[in-house]
């Protein structure tokens, strides 16, 4: 028996799933990338601004939207840009520095936070209510973090600061008034004037890894901008096409490839107390997507509900 003809609907479903797995995937193997780059972490960061302030120029212009970003630009949207393009350059720095220090492992700790830290950002700055599987998940990790604390003398705090900088980052977005694009595109060209001088004084002093003998770390460099920003346009068109309650459990994949390539490829430290720690993070993660799923399914028998009887 041949199988029923896929729905409009289920095209649109299907194509969202496989961009956003796309996205999810080039975010996990960004350690590869950067561990292949021979730069100092600032330098890897300022390179990184300034070709994705370029190349996302350029996807602007050839989609006739840079006028709309123009014609958006407020104080209040170049303030909160800036705030957000701060954020998220700190996050980047101290994600390359970990690939650098052989800490791929605790970066994706931060990954692995960072959607239940985004519901506690949530609750503090949207004043969003937290629902009863929600608060024992956030608990539940809090112990995790608080494991690893004790058994290893001080806070894992490469993670943190991961999962800080970019659950902030996240709920400055959501809040913004430019959409994806846009808004990643105003946050590279206003940090690109810092990355610029910086990168021109490395040139001055002869330091550069951009301009040096190496034409391999050269065009490493200047694919940063690209594969900082292809796999943010995928994300951004594919998410409009799925449930956040799927979005929510696609984003596991670039955290578990970050793990995986830590321990058994670079063969990072892992030992059973640390594992202990992880394991009730990732208990925590289950249950809160456990929860979103039973969320989303709840929301959608009220609406189905409603719909019924308003049209008694």
């Amino acid at each position: 028996m041949s199988a029923p003809p896929l729905t409009d609907s289920d095209r649109e479903r299907r194509t969202g799933v496989l961009l956003s797995v796309g996205a999810y995937l080039a975010w996990g193997a960004f350690p590869l990338y950067f561990k292949a780059l021979e730069a100092a972490p600032l330098e890897v960061l300022a390179n990184r601004v300034l070709w994705s302030a370029l190349f996302l120029t350029l996807v602007l212009g050839a989609r006739a939207r840079l006028r709309h970003l123009f014609a958006a630009l407020r104080w209040r949207v170049v303030l909160g840009s800036a705030l957000s393009a701060s954020l998220l350059a700190i996050n980047w720095f101290v994600y390359i520095w970990a690939v650098g220090e052989r800490r791929v492992v605790d970066a994706s700790l931060g990954y692995f936070i960072t959607p239940l830290f985004s519901v506690v950002v949530g609750v503090l700055l949207l004043g969003e209510a937290l629902r009863g599987g929600q608060r024992l998940a956030i608990a539940t990790a809090g112990v995790g973090v608080a494991w690893l604390t004790l058994q290893f003398g001080q806070l894992p705090w490469v993670g943190l600061a991961l999962a800080v900088t970019f659950g902030s980052y996240g709920a400055l977005r959501k809040t913004g008034a430019l959409g994806a694009l846009e808004g990643l595109a105003l946050e590279q060209l206003i940090l690109l004037p810092v990355a610029a001088v910086y990168l021109g004084w490395l040139a001055l002093g002869e330091r550069s890894a951009l301009l040096g003998p190496s034409a391999a770390q050269s065009a490493l460099l200047v694919l940063s901008g690209p594969l900082s920003s292809v796999p943010l346009l995928l994300f951004a068109a594919g998410a409009r096409r799925i449930p956040l309650s799927l979005v929510g459990v696609l984003q596991y994949i670039s955290p578990c490839l970050q793990f995986l390539l830590g321990v058994y490829l670079w063969h990072e430290p892992f030992n059973q107390q640390r594992l202990i720690g992880y394991a009730l993070i990732w208990l925590a993660l289950v249950i809160y997507s456990l929860e979103g799923v039973w969320a989303a399914r709840l929301r959608r028998r009220e609406a189905l509900a409603l719909s019924r009887s308003a049209g008694r």
